[in-house]
């Protein structure tokens, strides 16, 4: 009972897709290793500053054009 099998995390990795979807399991690891990495910069008790996220990119503007 304390084992699992290619056939158990096979169903496992099913039940995640079917959750999650293709599209969200890159953006949970992404969260998962940065609370990782801070959890291990905390317990190091350095504190390194990290960046700001990049702003997205402002949209183009175009020109006023009169209606007639």
């Amino acid at each position: 009972m304390g084992e699992f099998s290619i056939f158990h995390w096979l169903i496992v990795l099913a039940i995640v897709l079917i959750f999650f979807g293709g599209r969200r399991i890159p953006e949970v690891m992404r969260g998962l290793g940065e609370g990782i990495r801070s959890f291990k910069e905390g317990m190091a008790g350095t504190q390194q500053p990290t960046p700001p996220p990049a702003a997205p990119a402002a949209p183009a503007e175009k020109p006023a054009e009169e209606k007639k």
